[in-house]
């Protein structure tokens, strides 16, 4: 059994935007035509024009407009408040597809599901807030250490008080969160000489973008993991795109969030 879950947007009680239609207004942008639009979804003229026709009568302003004349002899467009609604659905349709995501690793446990309905409300400032779960945990006197995996190949440490750990009840196998500040991650082309205080995860540069004194970099753990990190914008020269690095994090910058 797997949880999954349709997203649609309405208006006055009314289906206003789904999948279908957005992919509908992207294809008449795409050929500048209902008609030619209608083929490629492979569905007749007067359906597609009657989905433009409900949208439209929902909409606060129009969705698509007549381009008159020029070389290729007119046609259909879609406005400027379209394009912003299809940029309003797309994100939030990226919101509900993590949503269900969440919910899917519960499987058909729903004690499962419970917790991890609580973990998906977590607020925090911090940028990396990666669900994962606790695969060693050593006590040390007063510290404790905690083992959390992020890949095949990489895991985190962390170091936290025992006091804390005894609080939160975290035993081996819990479902937690490894919360990070972007701040707080270094990235490196080659990997440095460490020590057991910092955390070396191998990966490969994802995206960087620039601001004027900072750099942002999306950092590839794994598929379904990435670390975002703050960086000064003197080293930006030395990253590339697809390039492998290394990320490197202190065990004492790491929060644990359940």
């Amino acid at each position: 059994m797997k949880i999954d879950g349709r997203f649609w947007l309405t208006k006055e009680n009314q289906s206003f935007l789904g999948a279908g239609r957005v992919e509908l207004l992207h294809q008449i942008q795409r050929t500048g035509s209902i008609n030619a639009a209608a083929k490629e979804m492979k569905m007749s003229y007067k359906a597609a024009w009657a989905r433009i026709n409900s949208m439209n009568s929902l909409a606060d302003q129009p969705l698509i407009q007549k381009k008159i004349g020029g070389s290729g002899g007119g046609g259909t467009t879609l406005t400027p408040y379209a394009h912003e609604l299809i940029k309003t659905y797309e994100r939030l349709h990226e919101l509900h597809r993590q949503f269900i995501d969440r919910f899917a690793e519960a499987g058909s446990d729903p004690q499962r599901l419970a917790r991890i309905l609580s973990r998906t409300f977590l607020t925090t400032s911090a940028r990396n807030q990666i669900p994962t779960k606790i695969s060693a945990i050593v006590q040390n006197g007063l510290h404790t250490h905690i083992e959390m995996p992020l890949s095949n190949e990489n895991s985190l440490t962390c170091s936290i008080t025992t006091k804390s750990a005894q609080n939160m009840g975290l035993t081996l196998g819990s479902e937690i969160y490894a919360i990070i500040k972007s701040s707080d991650i270094s990235i490196v082309n080659t990997p440095p000489k460490t020590n057991q205080e910092t955390n070396l995860i191998k990966g490969k540069i994802k995206l960087i973008e620039l601001s004027d004194d900072f750099i942002e970099v999306t950092f590839s753990v794994h598929e379904n993991t990435n670390l975002i990190a703050f960086l000064d914008k003197t080293t930006a020269t030395s990253f590339t795109v697809g390039s492998e690095a290394y990320a490197l994090i202190k065990t004492n910058h790491i929060i644990i969030g359940c």
